[in-house]
């Protein structure tokens, strides 16, 4: 085989040499909502990823875009190194952008247009300090050849009809709720923390009832003693 025609190995880079987030805030939100994500999956297959590098051009290590998060359903949950559009069953689906002030002009002007371009459906972006958009939630949903907005229900809810969710800010923060239970998303910890929680309330529901029955049945005793009944 001639030099010519052997095949050339090509290097893609892990890493895009940003942070993961500006500020801690950004960087928590970022983990929270893939974590929160992940755990609504955890028994599908479906695949979640924040910070991953996605390459959308073969051949081109340079054609490359990094969400905060994003899901891809009907894929492998195996972990990834990268992720490259052509080697997998689709690109991601639904796109979650934690803005930030350095990130402000990339989530709203550069981002989306290669989210357009490489088959986003749903896109998400999200303000926790709401410093740099307004409204500091927004989503839009991919109809014919653009993105559309999506504008809130009547009760402030913006829907991800590509997850089933629902999302709306309840004091700053994001909450998302699955549209058939209505359940609000948890992280892992976060739900086995509730589950530790709503045990001891049982255990302390129990306890009380305990004691009030036998307080009774110490009443009922005392009471059958000094009426000179045995007990």
């Amino acid at each position: 085989m001639s030099a010519a025609s052997t095949p050339v190995e090509i290097d893609y880079p892990e890493s895009d040499g940003q942070p993961m987030g500006e500020t801690d805030v950004h960087i928590e939100w970022i983990i929270r909502l893939r974590d929160m994500l992940k755990w609504r999956y955890r028994e599908q297959n479906t695949y979640v990823a924040a910070n991953l590098l996605v390459y959308y051009e073969e051949g081109n290590p340079r054609k490359f875009i990094v969400p905060d998060v994003f899901v891809i359903t009907d894929c492998d949950p195996h972990l990834r190194r990268v992720y490259k559009i052509w080697e997998e069953p689709s690109p991601p689906q639904v796109v979650f952008e934690i803005t930030s002030r350095g990130s402000q002009r990339e989530d709203t002007v550069f981002k989306p247009r290669v989210f357009d371009t490489i088959g986003v459906q749903e896109y998400f972006l999200y303000d926790p300090t709401s410093d740099y958009l307004d409204p500091p939630l927004r989503g839009f949903r991919k109809a014919d050849d653009d993105f559309c907005v999506l504008e809130p229900d009547a009760d402030g809810w913006l829907i991800s009809e590509t997850l089933g969710l629902k999302l709306r800010l309840e004091s700053c923060s994001l909450v998302l709720q699955d549209l058939a239970t209505g359940e609000t998303l948890l992280t892992e910890g976060e739900f086995e923390r509730r589950q530790r929680e709503f045990e001891h309330r049982q255990r302390e529901i129990e306890r009380a009832a305990r004691e009030a029955a036998e307080e009774e049945l110490a009443r009922l005793r005392e009471r059958l003693r000094q009426s000179g009944q045995d007990v």
